[in-house]
């Protein structure tokens, strides 16, 4: 009997493997346009063929395997959408409670700075971050961005003529 075990996992891999080469680039593409989101499209796919490999055995047409994908793509992205509307609602109410709860002024000024932090170069930005925020010295700098101390002052200076230029961020 184990022999047999044996032989009948590959030839299930193989139909699995099988069904999935065929079916998945169409199940990829129903599932991007009903997110409009690559990355959760694979998740959704690769989702649906999960949830279908302990009923491989009882697939009597491997065609009425298309139908059973798309419905389950559709099911899933309606989830997916549910969550997403969930989560987003928490997020709301939650930010919504902690601007009550503090009531900063400053907070505009650090939107608008972080704004424009996120404009510059990324060197730049790094260079400027680690100078004032986390308060190294130019040596510990240069170390960690892989360049000499010169160019550390170059980076910061020109990270800094940078944030001139926005003019609610420097004055």
């Amino acid at each position: 009997m184990a022999v047999e075990m044996r032989s009948e996992v590959p030839r299930r891999d193989q139909r699995l493997a099988e069904l999935y080469e065929r079916s998945a680039p169409a199940g990829y593409r129903l599932a991007f346009l009903l997110t409009g989101d690559r990355t959760l499209a694979e998740d959704l796919v690769q989702e649906a063929f999960v949830r279908f490999v302990g009923r491989l055995d009882h697939l009597r047409q491997p065609e009425a395997f298309d139908a059973y994908l798309r419905r389950t793509i559709v099911n899933l992205s309606k989830n997916a959408r549910r969550r997403r509307a969930v989560e987003r609602s928490y997020l709301e109410r939650r930010t919504a409670e902690l601007r009550q709860v503090y009531e900063d002024p400053d907070i505009a000024a650090f939107e608008s700075m972080r704004t424009a932090l996120m404009a510059l170069p990324e060197r730049q930005r790094q260079a400027l971050v680690l100078r004032y925020y986390e308060d190294l010295p130019e040596s510990e700098i240069a170390e960690l961005l892989r360049c000499r101390r010169p160019t550390v002052r170059t980076l910061v200076a020109r990270g800094l003529e940078g944030l001139r230029k926005v003019p609610e961020v420097m004055s």
